[in-house]
């Protein structure tokens, strides 16, 4: 279809004389009262549900007779309540299964489907038309009407591929024959128009959906991936991908979609807790918080570098995201001659008691001494100090103070801890109840243990390599080396912007997690900082920590229009250039200018946020660096709203931002307010940068320069010419 079915002139399908357009709102219509159907019927059955389910367990808990007098009356109560339990089982798996059904069908209402292909599964039989929507939804004989995107079959619309074409289902391939792949604009039951196409691939959705201005939350993209991005998607599990995709591309969209299919591939065994995302700051977190929720999926594990290192513990140190790699070698080389000194242990205290002291904690790693510093050793030292434990709090339970101290607690305090009220009748029951009371009172003590905080890192790694301190992703570093510390339930970890990564938090990284599998988004064009890891630096690292690491490129801007993508492109070296594609209509010519007056740079900058205020959409003036955006603010005041950290995006209107919180964000304009010379000169980090803030534009960029133009910028248009 021709992409002039959005001109202006252009009619619409929803025309009452088209056929095709009445029997699909005829299919949408009971589409969508069959979903209403399902949601009442299943909202009344699992009312009914938990009312039964209320008075059977009633029903069975009074049939129980608690009796352990006997043998036989014992193995009867157990029994009896073993099956209770197993009803109550059966009530919650039904219940949970039931839940999850009407939360896709919650979803569905919103949007029953985007898409339909029409499939001929074998020779000389009907083809079928298969509805592929965000959820997938089954009626009551568990007949699937609507299929969803991440399912095998659905492959075949993401392939883009008239005619004979195929998809995978339990790694094998199964050949179809695509007659038609149509596209819908659907709200709820109402049908806006559809797509088809029958020869040559125009995706009319994405088309449509490129015309549209930013929004406050990145959007799904479910209905508009495209055959490259998909690609990506689908990729089969492997231990580390590389994504390297040009600015505007939907690396991060991409990422998003990657992470909804591995909850539906590993849907039995994959918890969102096992999942890790890193992202660039806490602006772009707030920013994409809504992806997943929208497609019924719940977010992972969320973190920045310096979040991450906060959540173990240390914030107060410098993070160590700027080290150099050396310093890790040097500590990996060090491990070899490491001898522990006495002074390395510090005991384990709960509440004012010593439970272990550095001498026996020294003991008990000597008796393994024909080992070398290593995780073996300490797994087996870290065995040895579980049972010096517990004999220390058996020990504890016979103290008579202690047992004072657990008989003088009120009922109340009793009952919270043992379940019961204590009334002891002889000096055995006396010390079976205070052995409770310890290991209730130094629970934490074996964590401790395992934690290896009986540890002094610090001293241990300032040694190894005469140092006074050490940062963050050093002690992190040693800790592991010597311990074998790592996430251990950790499955997948994406990292998006990864062109920002140092390699010491990569190695770090790579460590910590090296039983998941990792996923890297990048665009090395966007290294905005000085002394990150090179792309052949990643690859280097993740082949040494998880044996092998594939690439995918892509090369086509799904955000900025024609104009925009031409100029961010002309930064970058010729071959470069001739890769890069948009494909969005042509739009609006960039306005650069260079202004040496002051007071007449400052009037034209405060037109171009008026004219912005004008229009509809998201403008942002995006500076160079924090000090800049502050000398911004004072000449723009209430014209624009200032974003720092930890700040949503809102709906509409001008903000002011550094480039640094700019990253991975999208804007309908672009202010650039200081393109000149002395912000941007002609190195290939002012490129980068410049590259970077032009490509946040979806739709408009204005760039001033307060004085003499950017040379970098200056090459750039001339090269354009």
């Amino acid at each position: 279809m021709s992409q002039d079915m959005f001109d202006a002139n252009t009619p619409d399908h929803n025309s009452n004389q088209d056929p095709i357009f009445i029997a699909e709102q005829e299919h949408l219509t009971q589409t969508y009262n069959k979903l209403v159907e399902l949601r009442d019927a299943l909202s009344s059955e699992l009312e009914t549900a938990h009312e039964g389910a209320a008075k059977d367990l009633r029903d069975l808990s009074d049939e129980i007779r608690v009796d352990f007098g006997g043998a036989d009356e014992t193995m009867e109560t157990l029994a009896a309540i073993e099956t209770l339990n197993a009803v109550i089982d059966a009530y919650n798996q039904y219940h949970d299964f039931s839940v999850d059904k009407l939360r896709r069908i919650l979803l569905a209402l919103q949007r029953p489907y985007f898409a339909m292909v029409r499939l001929q599964m074998r020779p000389n039989r009907p083809a079928r038309d298969i509805y592929i929507g965000a959820a997938g939804v089954t009626d009551d004989a568990r007949r699937p009407f609507i299929v969803d995107w991440r399912s095998p079959v659905a492959e075949t619309y993401y392939n883009q591929q008239m005619g004979e074409t195929s998809y995978l289902v339990d790694g094998k391939e199964r050949k179809v024959v695509l007659e038609l792949r149509r596209q819908y604009d659907i709200s709820r039951n109402i049908l806006h128009n559809y797509f088809d196409t029958t020869v040559a691939i125009q995706d009319s959705m994405l088309l449509n959906s490129l015309k549209r201005h930013h929004s406050e939350k990145l959007q799904a993209i479910t209905a508009t991936i495209q055959r490259e991005q998909n690609q990506i998607v689908r990729h089969e599990d492997v231990p580390a991908l590389l994504v390297d995709g040009i600015a505007g591309s939907g690396k991060t969209s991409v990422l998003l979609q990657r992470i909804a299919y591995l909850f539906y591939q590993e849907r039995e065994t994959l918890r969102p807790d096992q999942v890790y995302l890193f992202t660039p700051n806490s602006v772009f977190e707030s920013y994409i918080d809504q992806v997943l929720p929208s497609l019924g999926e719940s977010n992972p594990q969320v973190f920045t570098w310096k979040s991450f290192m906060s959540k173990l513990g240390l914030s107060e140190r410098n993070s160590g995201a700027s080290d150099s790699p050396e310093s890790l070698k040097a500590l990996e080389l060090a491990l070899k001659d490491l001898h522990f000194q006495n002074e390395d242990f510090k005991e384990i205290r709960m509440h004012d008691t010593v439970l272990l002291k550095p001498q026996q904690i020294a003991s008990a790693l000597a008796k393994f001494s024909q080992f070398p510093p290593s995780p073996k050793l300490i797994a087996l030292t870290k065995d040895e100090l579980h049972e010096r434990l517990n004999r220390r709090m058996g020990q504890l339970a016979k103290n008579e103070d202690l047992q004072e101290e657990m008989l003088s607690l009120t009922l109340e305090e009793q009952v919270e801890l043992f379940g019961e009220s204590l009334n002891p009748v002889n000096d055995e029951e006396t010390q079976a109840y205070a052995k409770r009371y310890v290991d209730l009172l130094f629970s934490d003590a074996h964590e401790e243990v395992e934690q290896a905080n009986w540890l002094r890192f610090d001293r241990i790694g300032m040694r190894m390599l005469k140092t006074d301190h050490l940062t963050a992703a050093e002690w992190l570093y040693l800790k592991m080396l010597i311990t074998g510390a790592n996430a251990r339930d950790a499955r997948f970890v994406l990292i998006d912007e990864v062109q920002d990564y140092t390699a010491t938090q990569l190695i770090v990284l790579a460590r910590y997690f090296k039983r998941a599998h990792f996923m890297l988004l990048g665009d090395k064009h966007q290294a905005i900082f000085e002394g990150t890891a090179s792309f052949d630096e990643l690859k280097a690292i993740f082949t040494q920590s998880h044996g092998s690491i594939e690439d995918i490129k892509l090369t086509t801007s799904y955000r900025s229009s024609p104009e925009i993508t031409q100029l961010f492109a002309s930064l970058l070296d010729p071959d470069e250039q001739r890769t890069l594609s948009s494909v969005h209509r042509p739009g609006i010519e960039p306005q650069i200018m260079a202004i040496e007056n002051t007071n007449e740079y400052v009037t034209r900058l405060r037109k171009a946020v008026a004219q912005a205020h004008e229009r509809d959409g998201l403008t942002a003036v995006i500076c160079a660096h924090k000090d800049r955006a502050s000398w911004m603010a004072k000449q723009l005041g209430d014209s624009v709203l200032r974003i720092h950290d930890n700040e949503p995006l809102p709906k509409e209107g001008v903000i002011l931002i550094d480039l640094a919180l700019a990253k991975g964000l999208e804007f309908d304009e672009v202010i650039i307010p200081d393109a000149q010379a002395t912000e941007y000169d002609n190195s290939d980090l002012s490129r980068r940068r410049l590259y970077t803030a032009i490509s946040r534009a979806m739709h408009q960029v204005t760039i001033l320069a307060q004085g003499e133009l950017s040379p970098a910028l200056t090459c750039a248009l001339a090269t354009n010419r």
